[in-house]
């Protein structure tokens, strides 16, 4: 309900107003009234009213000058001015405040009535379009954000010339010129168990807190590399590309400490570079680093001159060839992995895990402990997901009976009983989230062209959190929920720009989309070319 104030010095004229008036019928909540400007500023800028109500001439403070502040103080607030003078000096400075009715006393109810109507639609329009910019800012970010993560994943696996990378930056925007790079990953997670709102918010606000900094400095340049790790390129000449990279390990290693026991922090920097085209290597350094998360839980900043220390500290401490911290072969490591990795982190996992223990791997007997070690947590870990051990062995092929073999051969058997055992994990997440997933994915089918769908109703539909549907979404589908949403938009719009000769306005109505220009943008955006190119045949 709307709120209303009231100013008017004359007391039957206020008392009338306030006592007369079905204020709730036409959707008000009478909150204050005062009999001159003075007395009213205070309760006004208390109270906020979305309507202010007041006399032209009042004592002390006249209702221009009143309006006059409010207009600057609160300029959501629509300003209505009662008059007893028909005169057109005082409507000139009003229509100069810019008020927005001027009513001539007597104020009947039927012309009140009339005009509280009126603003009340306005102001309705008004936080709708808000709303809807709101929105449109908010996809618009995370578009950007889509377009800067597709771009990363092409540059760092090799797959652009340096004039691609340029001309492609250019298109977003991207200063990536410098004598000097180095990779950052950042792998932010919330505890799993037992997170109330306030905790969730907390971290969600660690997040930002991140983010925010690295997206300040024009030395870095953010994007989201997967559902929990953010990517930082940071740019600097030679002399100091060292520095910067300290100076960012520092920063999220300071947030992050403050919230070790609400969430699963990593960060992982890689080696320096000096060539764009070198990046692939810088890539690979810093991949290499992070795996050693499941490895090293206890360690957060994994830079190789960190790895390099622990390792030498750990030579030193362990003499004896097949000496080995049992810690670092329990299952607990394995099973974690297999838990929260994904298919591209599985040799960068197993190189990690068997590199500490590579001299003790040619001592046949601990190598066989090393190979038994791997089946039977695998498979136990299979059986708990619900997969069957029978068709687990079937697929790893000749592993399924050769358990004898040397320390060079561990490598690719623990390579291949990973792959089966996590494409096993996510086909058979249907027994967990898999079921919410699919009535969220039907509830999209035949809402995708409503302007009106977000993640918040569709959560709603299936009975879920919100932050719960989008974790799963992200993690099951490999996109967020916008990305699969606007997916699904794109394609029914390729399809009509081919088939039709709609106009594009008409497109964007029908695929969700209520203003046409952000629904070219879109679909420049996901596809290459304006929807007039496309139709023209100029497809990317």
């Amino acid at each position: 309900m709307l709120k209303v104030f009231l100013a008017e010095d004359e007391t039957l004229i206020r008392e009338g107003l306030r006592d007369n008036i079905p204020w709730e019928q036409y959707g008000y909540r009478f909150v204050g009234e005062a009999a001159d400007g003075e007395m009213a500023l205070p309760l006004i800028r208390k109270t906020k009213p979305d309507v202010l109500i007041t006399d032209i001439k009042m004592p002390f403070m006249d209702g221009l000058s009143l309006s006059r502040i409010v207009r600057e103080e609160l300029p959501r607030t629509k300003i209505i001015i009662i008059s007893g003078y028909d005169d057109f000096e005082y409507a000139r400075e009003a229509i100069s405040i810019r008020v927005d009715q001027y009513l001539l006393k007597p104020v009947t109810r039927m012309n009140l009535r009339k005009v509280l109507q009126e603003l009340k639609e306005k102001i309705e329009q008004d936080a709708e379009q808000e709303d809807y910019q709101t929105m449109l800012q908010n996809e618009m970010h995370e578009y950007e954000q889509f377009s800067r993560r597709i771009f990363f994943e092409k540059v760092l696996e090799g797959k652009m010339s340096v004039k691609e990378i340029y001309d492609e930056a250019a298109k977003l925007e991207m200063e990536l010129t410098a004598s000097s790079y180095n990779l950052i990953f950042i792998y932010l997670q919330e505890h799993r168990k037992n997170q109330s709102e306030l905790e969730v918010e907390q971290f969600l606000r660690q997040q930002e807190e991140i983010l925010h900094y690295f997206l300040r400095c024009p030395q870095y340049q953010v994007f989201r590399w997967n559902v929990n790790c953010y990517g930082v390129l940071i740019k600097s000449d030679q002399d100091n590309v060292e520095k910067e990279t300290d100076k960012a390990l520092d920063y999220v290693r300071k947030i992050c400490e403050k919230a070790l026991e609400k969430m699963d922090w990593y960060v992982a920097a890689g080696k320096p570079v000096e060539r764009l085209s070198m990046l692939k290597e810088c890539y690979k350094s810093a991949s290499h680093c992070l795996a050693y998360r499941f490895v090293l839980p206890q360690m957060h900043v994994l830079t190789e001159e960190n790895l390099s220390k622990y390792m030498a500290n750990q030579e030193e401490n362990n003499q004896a060839a097949v000496t080995v911290d049992t810690s670092k072969v329990a299952p607990d490591v394995i099973l974690d992995f297999l838990a929260r990795g994904i298919q591209g982190e599985i040799y960068n996992f197993v190189e990690s895990y068997l590199g500490g223990i590579s001299e003790a791997l040619k001592s046949r007997m601990f190598c066989e402990y090393v190979v038994l070690n791997i089946r039977f947590t695998i498979l136990s870990y299979v059986e708990s997901v619900g997969g069957s051990k029978e068709e687990y062995l079937q697929a790893i092929g000749e592993y399924a009976q050769n358990i004898h073999m040397e320390s060079e051969e561990v490598f690719e058997y623990f390579v291949k009983m990973l792959q089966i055992a996590i494409e096993i994990r996510d086909k058979d997440s249907d027994s967990q989230g898999g079921n919410t997933l699919r009535r969220a994915l039907e509830y999209i089918q035949n809402h995708y062209t409503e302007e009106s769908l977000t993640l918040g109703n569709v959560a709603c539909e299936v009975q879920v959190n919100a932050n719960y549907l989008s974790s799963i979404f992200s993690q099951s589908m490999e996109k967020t929920f916008t990305e699969y949403v606007t997916e699904k938009r794109m394609e029914k719009a390729r399809k009509l720009l081919r088939d039709t000769t709609v106009a594009t306005a008409e497109i964007a109505a029908t695929v969700g989309y209520k203003d046409s220009h952000y629904f070219s943008f879109v679909f420049k955006k996901t596809q290459g070319v304006s929807p007039r190119d496309y139709r023209n045949g100029k497809k990317n």
